[in-house]
Parts: structure tokens; C-alpha cells; sequence
């Protein structure tokens, strides 16, 4: 019997669950027959973190997602903890700073039937297949002091050279097993931190002489993101730049109900999550796009555990469903969660089934 994979589940808020039931649900049918053995191991976080425990991240949560071989979170926070000492949202970075998850991986890549469905041009969009990879646990978002007051409010932006040199490697790395091109993000005729970025990252491609690189102002890299998102491979960006310009990107598919992302480490599990929000106004409607959770378990399938054919199976259950147009609201369908996901899950007990007989 083959060992046992540890997967931490952190179900989320508002339509978290439900997707989250998606995303597992197409997971034990991707694995079935197969050596594939895993077990679910629920954690509190988040909103259901203060609603258990009164913390977006307890202290069990941390130290049994570290023993995990993979963690799986789906979207978090909302209106309901507004008022609670420690919002949804900071539970997030507090976890990616006590796991070191330094790298956010965020594909955008447009499929054939992805085309008609998109705010772009097909001729604009076509061929798109780039990645953002965001430097996660330093920038605007970590760095003290930072102060709120009635007259006036502090927030500062860190960057060490260290912090800069391991996320240019991560990009580095994954362009050379991609199509060679990296194009970092920065602001520096403004930011001292940006005129860091980029002097290491000039410093950190001549480690990398087959990879072409190029440099973009972030203000020029969301308009260029719309003019010719073909042109890119793999973006390499600080946090804040990097958390606007994946949304952005994430639209050229036709929603962001779609998109699955990966933060990773130097070492200990990678965490896999949508990246869409909480989506409160249709939470318990049945409606939500379950494809961002079943893309993410794809994910974390190939990544975490190199199960290149599960993932590639998932994949091709989304792109039949897709192409027989059963999708939610946000992709211009009339379908429910359930029904979606029933559908992949079916395509995938189907295909199974033939494999098995075929053998």
C-alpha cells in the first residue's frame, strides 16, 4: 500500500465551501482505482477560524499544516467578521509568513473555448499562456511601521536583497523549463525599493544567459497586459504590484471564477488556492464557479505530487465541459455549482471507465 499523503483542507468562508466540496469531490474521483491514497485533515482558518476559535489562525491550524504534505485553502473572509479584532484576511498573511511561502505562481492561460468568452479580441488573446510569480511575505503588505489614524495613516514598503534575489530565482527557474522569457515588474523612477528590484534582478539574469528579459514600469505592465498578453512568459513582480496585475490578468480568461495559484516555500508544503474572493452576495445560492477549486486541486496534484496524468485528466474533464457550455453565471451560463461540477466528475468516472476496459 503506497504512503499516505497528508492534505490540509481549509474550507474557507461564505461560497468557500462549496467550491471547496467541488474541488474534493473531483479529487476522489481522479484517484479512484489508482495508488493514490491521501487523507483530508479539516483545519480551522479564517472566518470559520474565529467562528471556531476565535482566531483567523490558530496555532493547531499552523503547526498541522506544516506536517501536511499539501495544503488546500479556498477564499476567505467577508462582511460577517468586519468587526472581529483580527479580520479573515490577516489569518492569510500570517500564514504565509509562518510557512515562508515567499512565491505566489499565477497561470493565465486562454484556451481555444476560452476565446469567444473573453473581454479581449481573439486575435489579441489568442496563444496567451503566461505566469505571474509575486513575492508574497515582504513589500507594502509586511513592512513596519504602519499606523492608521483619523489624520493621517502610515504604510512602508521593505525589500532586502535577499527577499528580492529568491523570488527572481523561482521566475528564473520556471522560464528556462518554459519558453526562456522573463519580464520583472518594478516602479523604479519612483520607489527606492523598485530600483532595488531592479538591480538585482540585473544582476540575477546574467545567471541565466538563455533567458531574454526585459523590464516594465507597473503602470506600463497593466496596459501591455491588455494590448499583447501573448507576448509574455514568466512576470516576475513585488507583492502589491503582483496582487493587481494577477487580477488583471486573471479577466483576459472571461472570469476569475477560473484561476487556480500556488504559494511555495523554501521548504515545507505548498498552499494551493482560487484566487477569487469570498463572493458573500451569492454564497448559499448554489451558483458559484466551482473550476477556480477543481483547477487548484489539478494543481496541487502535479505539483506537490507528480501526478502529471490525474492533473492532466482533471484538465480535460474542465476543457469538455467547457466546450459543451455548461458553466455558471459568471461565465454567461445557467448552471448551478453542482451541476458543473457533476459533469467533470462524470467525464472523469467515464474516462476511467474506458481506460479500465481498454486495459
Amino acid at each position: 500500500m503506497s504512503e499516505i499523503k497528508k492534505i490540509a483542507v481549509l474550507k474557507g468562508d461564505y461560497i468557500g465551501p462549496e467550491i471547496m466540496d467541488a474541488g474534493l469531490s473531483v479529487l476522489a474521483a481522479v484517484t479512484q482505482n489508482t495508488d493514490f491514497n491521501y487523507e483530508l485533515i479539516d483545519l480551522p482558518f479564517g472566518g470559520d477560524g474565529i467562528d471556531r476559535c476565535n482566531d483567523p489562525l490558530p496555532r493547531s491550524t499552523v503547526e498541522k499544516a506544516k506536517e501536511s504534505d499539501a495544503i488546500l485553502l479556498s477564499a476567505i473572509g467577508g462582511p460577517k467578521w468586519d468587526n472581529a479584532a483580527k479580520r479573515p484576511e490577516q489569518g492569510l498573511l500570517e500564514i504565509r509568513s509562518e510557512l515562508n511561502l515567499f512565491a505566489n505562481v499565477r497561470p493565465t492561460k486562454v484556451s481555444q473555448i476560452q476565446l469567444e468568452r473573453s473581454p479581449l479580441k481573439a486575435d489579441i488573446i489568442d496563444h496567451t499562456d503566461f505566469v505571474i510569480v509575486r513575492e508574497l511575505t515582504s513589500g507594502a503588505y509586511f513592512g513596519k511601521p504602519r499606523a492608521l489614524t483619523t489624520t493621517n495613516a502610515i504604510d512602508t514598503m521593505y525589500y532586502s536583497v535577499e527577499e528580492i534575489e529568491r523570488i527572481m530565482h523561482v521566475g528564473f527557474k520556471m522560464a528556462a523549463r518554459r519558453k526562456k522569457h522573463v519580464t520583472i515588474v518594478d516602479k523604479s523612477n519612483v520607489l527606492a525599493t523598485s530600483k532595488l528590484w531592479r538591480q538585482v534582478g540585473q544582476s540575477i539574469a546574467k545567471r541565466y544567459p538563455d533567458v531574454t528579459v526585459d523590464y516594465y514600469y507597473v503602470d506600463a505592465m497593466s496596459m501591455a497586459i491588455i494590448r499583447e498578453p501573448n507576448s509574455f512568459d514568466v512576470v516576475i513582480t513585488p507583492n502589491l504590484f503582483g496582487d493587481i496585475l494577477s487580477d488583471e490578468a486573471a479577466q483576459i480568461a472571461g472570469s476569475i471564477g477560473q484561476i487556480p495559484s500556488m504559494s511555495i516555500g523554501s521548504e515545507g508544503p505548498n498552499l494551493y488556492e482560487p484566487i477569487h474572493g469570498s463572493a458573500p452576495d451569492i454564497a448559499g445560492k448554489g451558483i458559484a464557479n466551482p473550476i477556480s477549486m477543481i483547477n487548484t486541486v489539478a494543481m496541487m496534484l502535479a505539483e506537490s505530487f507528480n501526478e502529471q496524468e490525474m492533473a492532466q485528466e482533471i484538465r480535460k474533464a474542465v476543457a469538455h465541459v467547457m466546450t459543451k457550455r455548461i458553466s455558471t453565471p459568471d461565465m454567461g451560463g445557467k448552471d448551478t455549482t453542482k451541476t458543473v461540477t457533476d459533469n467533470i466528475v462524470s467525464y472523469i468516472n467515464e474516462h476511467t471507465l474506458q481506460k479500465v476496459t481498454m486495459k
